[in-house]
Formats: structure tokens, C-alpha cells, sequence
């Protein structure tokens, strides 16, 4: 199994597809593409993968994804067991950046938005009072044709370049290499972690890459991820096992092993707390959805 890259626009035959989903559960698998793409669940819950985040979503989650960073949506156990009563509901926005032509980057108006994009490859979070009246935006925008579609999708990214209420998904790990803060204190922690998340790791040693000390560096990672260093680390962990799990037949004991476990039964547990199945049912649901 191979992780599906794909082109969304392409298959729609549209340059801007809104879609109004009702399903079971979401079926997409682990995959990609170059166009943006703007996420809203109006029902249903369970784990979305975003890059190197595992997080848990739930009714109202709304997510901007910026070009080809890896994906799922994956419900909870209770979703495939053939409960009538529930639902995965979500409208989904996706359309190609050039639409719009090089000259509309290069108006000074259009600034705030080249650089929501621009930054969007780590997977944005919208919350808040912005999440509300975006929702409201795209129950209209899903009625909405031809010129008028394009209109609403305007006046849609006008509100999220402005808007406070967003949150990064992803560290800077996402961070195009030509982005500033790639030359900050973590970007080396970040490059080693990518190259050598699969080997022991020990604090000390990941401190010394950013010239810290443990604690200082402790302090720093915890400001800047939101997150503890092990629980970051098991993330990308984790992330790279899911991509093990679609794309080959290795065994799970093996993927463990590759991703830096010492026991698969530690790789079990701490798989299971994050994507909330174990990695044989998260297999399982892959090859289901593929």
C-alpha cells in the first residue's frame, strides 16, 4: 500500500469544489495533495492526523491545510460498528493556490493572505468567534455557484488572515527551509528529531543539539510546542508508524522497532493513546478505506 497522493481539482473538474459530506464514517485514507483545503466537521468525532499531530477532534473542529501535507480524519471504534443513528457530516473546501495568478500575490491588499498560505503548511486550527461565522459562511457557500462561489471563498480567507483565532497543528518542522523562524534555537532539534526519531534519544543529548541545558531546553520545546519533548517525539513517532502501516506489510512488532520502540507493547499502548486504535484495527481501517 502506497500513502495516496492525489489531485483534487482534478478529479472534481474544478479550480474551487465545495462539498457537503454525510457518511458513515470518513473514508478518506492517509493522503495528499497541492490544493488547499479548509475542513469543517459538523458531526461525528474521533482522531485526525495532520503531519507529525495526532489530535482528537470532535463537532466544530475546523482545520486549514496548506499544500501537500499528509492527512486523515479517522472516527472513533463505535463509527464502523453499523450504528444507524450516527453520522461523519463535514463541509470540505478544496481549490489550487495558482487560481488566482502570480500578480494576485504581488498586490500589496493580498499580503495577509499570501502569507496565511505560505504558513499553512503546518495545518491551521480555527477556534473561537472566527470558527463560528465561517461556519455560518460555508453553509451558504455550499448553495453557492460559479462566481458567486469563488466570492464566498474570498471573503472566507479575508476573514482567516485577519483573524487571531487560529493555532499552528504542526511545529516548525512544517516551516518551509526559507522561512525565518527555521534559523531559531530548535530548528537543529527539529532536523535531528526528523533524521533520527527512529534511534534512542535521551534529553541530554537532544539539550546539547539546541546548546542547552535540560531544563532550559525543557522550558524553551514547552513554549514553543505546546507540548512536552516525549510527547512531541512519540508523535512523530506515532505518525511515521501510521505511514509504516499503509504503505507496507512489515509486521507490527518490526514498525515498532523501526520507529524507535524498544517493545511493541509499549509501541501498542502509546499508539492506542493517540490515535485512539490499536495499530492492527488502524491497518485494518486502512486497507478498508483504500
Amino acid at each position: 500500500m502506497k500513502i495516496e497522493k492525489t489531485k483534487i481539482t482534478s478529479y472534481q473538474n474544478s479550480s474551487v469544489s465545495v462539498i457537503s459530506r454525510e457518511e458513515a464514517f470518513f473514508q478518506a485514507p492517509f493522503h495528499s495533495h497541492p490544493e488547499l483545503e479548509l475542513v469543517y466537521v459538523k458531526e461525528s468525532y474521533g482522531k485526525r492526523i495532520v503531519g507529525n499531530s495526532v489530535e482528537q477532534f470532535v463537532p466544530g473542529d475546523m482545520v486549514f491545510l496548506g499544500s501537500d501535507i499528509p492527512h486523515v480524519w479517522l472516527n472513533d471504534e463505535i463509527y464502523y460498528q453499523g450504528i444507524s443513528t450516527l453520522k461523519a457530516k463535514a463541509i470540505v473546501v478544496y481549490f489550487n493556490k495558482e487560481i488566482f495568478g502570480p500578480a494576485f500575490y504581488e498586490l500589496k491588499e493580498t499580503q495577509k493572505i499570501n502569507s496565511f498560505f505560505n504558513q499553512a503548511v503546518r495545518g491551521v486550527a480555527i477556534t473561537g468567534k472566527t470558527n463560528q461565522l465561517i461556519a455560518k459562511k460555508l453553509e451558504k457557500l455550499v448553495q453557492k455557484k460559479d462566481f458567486e462561489m469563488i466570492v464566498g471563498l474570498f471573503k472566507i480567507l479575508a476573514l482567516l488572515s485577519e483573524s487571531s483565532d487560529i493555532a499552528f497543528i504542526n511545529s516548525d518542522l512544517y516551516v518551509p527551509t526559507n522561512e525565518k523562524s527555521k534559523k531559531d534555537r530548535l530548528s537543529a532539534v527539529f532536523e535531528y528529531l526528523k533524521e533520527n526519531y527512529n534511534e534512542e534519544i535521551s534529553l541530554i543529548k537532544i539539550a546539547e543539539i539546541a546548546n542547552l541545558t535540560p531544563t532550559s531546553f525543557c522550558r524553551m520545546f514547552k513554549l514553543k510546542t505546546k507540548k512536552s519533548f516525549v510527547e512531541y517525539l512519540n508523535e512523530i513517532r506515532v505518525s511515521n508508524a501510521c505511514k509504516l502501516l499503509i504503505e507496507t506489510d512489515m509486521g507490527i512488532s518490526e514498525i515498532a522497532y523501526k520507529c524507535g520502540y524498544k517493545t511493541a507493547s509499549n509501541f501498542n499502548q502509546l499508539f492506542k493513546k493517540l490515535t485512539g486504535t490499536t495499530p492492527k484495527e488502524y491497518r485494518k481501517k486502512a486497507e478498508t478505506n483504500l
